[in-house]
């Protein structure tokens, strides 16, 4: 019944811009903590950017702060990321992710164990 759905991946030119979505049926993101993480072929799941329900803080991986931005719209239980300044190295299959309440973060990057519920990803291709 609980569905995360991505939307907003394609294919940009070096330094450009997207706009990713992550909508949700079957819960309410009133309620949780909501994580983009993305994974590139041959390489491990890494955790970019998180958002807390208890008081909208943020997360960012240091490679992107200054370039992505997270934000959510309750009214469309919806969780948005905003990457700017767009570097082939952030090309990846990006997934947006859930836990209750507050992102869980260890030794400066997120826990990916600790988010229960997983949307099925979008392609992100960064290539001139």
């Amino acid at each position: 019944q609980v569905q995360l759905v991505e939307s907003g991946g394609g294919l940009v030119q070096p330094g450009g811009s997207l706009r990713l979505s992550c909508a949700a049926s079957g819960i309410s993101l009133d309620y949780y903590a909501v994580g983009w993480f993305r994974q590139a072929p041959g390489k491990e799941r890494e955790g970019v950017s998180c958002i807390s329900s208890t008081d909208g803080s943020t997360y960012y991986t240091d490679s992107v702060k200054g370039r992505f931005t997270i934000s959510r719209d309750n009214a469309k239980n919806t969780v948005y990321l905003q990457m700017n300044n767009l570097k082939p190295e952030d090309t990846a299959v990006y997934y947006c992710a859930t836990e209750r309440l507050t992102c869980s973060v260890a030794g400066g990057s997120l826990s990916y164990y600790a988010f229960d519920y997983w949307g099925g990803g979008t392609l992100v291709t960064v290539s001139s």
